[in-house]
């Protein structure tokens, strides 16, 4: 009986890493869905984290005047409507979004107003070393929600960041597609979500 037990639990647990894989094997077919339904970016994302990434959208906002803005977290709302009135850019297409506490909730705060909007196409803008972890976090949670993305990156001094924030982030990504959670509430406690 006990070696039944074993077997069993043995088979489980290949079932359940079996089911896991087959679900996120279906993000990279969305996101070809999704490119091949909409080629061209809708809309832009720019994650919060500096002045310089609200400036780049703001420069590319002008040659794109048909695209609503997306800002997630970012600066004061004030900086962000000087900086996007300086550059001629009407403030009715910037919608800040203030949910967000890291990088990861800068995607799940907005996946669902994305839907709501037929988005399936963006610009993801954020600084160039922050680039990596961002596009991880965007095709596990944007993917899976048949939403793909253009990367676009701010030039920075900043060094790369390390692939264990970024293999970190893909994990709550994972867990927020199949929980709902995100493990922000962590950085409360623990300090450990940044």
């Amino acid at each position: 009986m006990k070696r039944f037990y074993l077997l069993a639990k043995k088979y489980w647990i290949f079932a359940l890493v079996g089911f896991i894989l087959t679900l996120l094997s279906i993000i990279p077919i969305r996101l070809a869905i999704a490119s091949y339904q909409t080629p061209q970016p809708q809309a832009f994302l720019t994650l919060g984290g500096g002045s310089k990434r609200e400036s780049l959208t703001a420069e590319l906002a002008r040659w794109y005047p048909s695209l609503d803005i997306w800002i997630s977290s970012g600066s004061s709302r004030d900086e962000i409507h000087k900086t996007f009135q300086t550059a001629g850019i009407s403030l009715t297409r910037v919608h800040i979004d203030r949910r967000a506490v890291d990088t990861v909730t800068n995607f799940t705060s907005l996946v669902n107003d994305f839907k709501q909007h037929n988005i399936q196409h963006l610009f993801l803008i954020t600084s160039s070393f922050h680039m990596p972890r961002a596009k991880a976090i965007a095709t596990i949670i944007l993917g899976s929600q048949g939403i793909t993305f253009t990367p676009v990156s701010a030039p920075s001094i900043n060094p790369p960041e390390k692939r264990t924030h970024i293999l970190r982030d893909l994990i709550r990504s994972i867990v927020w597609i199949f929980t709902g959670y995100t493990g922000a509430e962590l950085k409360k406690t623990y300090n450990l979500v940044h």
